[in-house]
């Protein structure tokens, strides 16, 4: 009886850790704060670890080395009481290209502004339904937002539960006040404009399908099929390109092309002439600030 409850909560266990999606290092930069007892901050990165990657988000299976890598980095700007920080953070997510060792930069984001309370060993939980805290509303919002991106570039539109849950994030944290939730005029690069321009955007929701092209119709299968590769590619930008001349400097557009640049300027090397000369005309248009690693596309 004793080995057949042994097997029974290896299984249980087992299962458990197949369900958890998400593998985040959260680095916190608190240089600026000035606090001299820095154990606050290495109990928070330890709870803000544990909120990310100890529950499950989905109800899909995920074997280890399955689950997505992501990089949350919090730079402490002030403490204007005790428990209280404004901060910005830095979401970074990866992704594994098929068939190599390389992991591609699907997600760069920079929030600026980000305040909340937060005391030594505070119980993180969320709810969907119902705003709680200005901490797990946020890390909760930009969990949803990487695996609703992951999700996207494996299947066209893949992520839509992920972005929906998000955006009910959004309009329940609306009511808390707190700056970067709402449909703020002089800010548009928050967490409301965010999952507009995914979620509910006509015009730059198109980049969703961009997300899925590049990736698994394009990243994915450059060893296999190398021309496809490249048109795909191209097609992801064309895509970007449209958007950005319907609505210039769109924050999906801008995040987009943050976490591509470097990537786009380094895999169209080997492309044909032709084609690295309609991608160059089009990301200038997209990402003029870029313009010198792009136009290096064309030597040669």
């Amino acid at each position: 009886m004793k080995k057949l409850l042994l097997v029974f909560f290896l299984l249980v266990l087992g299962f458990k850790s197949f369900a958890q999606e998400l593998n985040f290092t959260v680095t916190i930069n608190a240089e600026r704060s000035r606090i001299q007892n820095t154990d606050v901050f290495n109990q928070m990165k330890s709870s803000f670890e544990q909120f990310l990657n100890g529950r499950s988000w989905t109800g899909d299976e995920y074997r280890p080395e399955e689950r997505i890598r992501g990089n949350l980095l919090i730079t402490i700007g002030d403490v204007p009481q005790v428990g209280t920080y404004n901060a910005t953070v830095q979401i970074q997510v990866l992704r594994p290209i098929y068939g190599t060792n390389y992991e591609s930069l699907t997600f760069n984001f920079a929030d600026r502004n980000w305040n909340f309370q937060y005391l030594d060993s505070q119980p993180l939980e969320f709810n969907r339904f119902t705003y709680l805290n200005n901490i797990t509303s946020l890390l909760a919002f930009y969990a949803h937002i990487a695996l609703g991106i992951d999700y996207d570039s494996f299947e066209s539109r893949g992520g839509n539960p992920y972005f929906e849950i998000a955006n009910d994030i959004v309009n329940n944290a609306q009511q808390s006040g707190r700056p970067g939730w709402g449909q703020s005029a002089t800010d548009r690069r928050n967490r409301y404009w965010l999952i507009n321009d995914i979620y509910t955007s006509s015009v730059f929701g198109k980049i969703r399908d961009a997300y899925y092209l590049y990736h698994r119709q394009g990243m994915d299968i450059l060893l296999i099929d190398e021309d496809q590769a490249y048109n795909n590619i191209l097609e992801a930008i064309r895509i970007l390109a449209e958007a950005n001349e319907t609505q210039p400097n769109g924050i999906f557009t801008i995040s987009f092309m943050d976490a591509k640049s470097d990537e786009i300027a380094q895999v169209l090397k080997n492309a044909s002439f032709e084609l690295r000369s309609e991608a160059v005309e089009l990301l200038l248009e997209v990402d003029p600030n870029n313009a010198r690693k792009y136009n290096d596309l064309l030597e040669g």
